[in-house]
């Protein structure tokens, strides 16, 4: 967890561009944008991957969606969006540290990649 770019957001060691945040999760603007809109949501518990997710942390989950929900609604993706997981090195995940990107204002492929 030292070693964690997002615990690091989460503690205000690396600067980011906050988008929320509460008692349980922040939300942040993605610094390489892959769409006009594009932020991460995550929880201030270090858990490593949807690998990881159990009954202790299934409700932390669902708060991380209805955060993305909600945001997606202020940001005006009223035409839709994409939340993005990826799961462990073979689903693209490069931050140990489990996080939803959340992106729109633009026509999304699939597949996806």
């Amino acid at each position: 967890m030292d070693n964690c770019i997002f615990c690091k957001i989460i503690k205000g060691d690396i600067p980011s561009t906050i988008i929320y945040e509460d008692e349980k999760a922040i939300a942040f603007e993605d610094i390489n944008p892959q769409a006009p809109v594009h932020f991460l949501v995550i929880p201030k518990e270090h858990i490593i991957s949807a690998k990881y997710i159990d009954e202790s942390n299934k409700d932390l989950m669902g708060h991380l969606l209805f955060i993305a929900s909600k945001l997606a609604k202020e940001k005006g993706l009223d035409e839709g969006y994409r939340i993005v997981n990826n799961c462990g090195i073979d689903g693209g995940q490069t931050v140990e540290h489990i996080h939803f990107h959340v992106l729109g204002k633009r026509k999304m492929l699939w597949p996806p990649g």
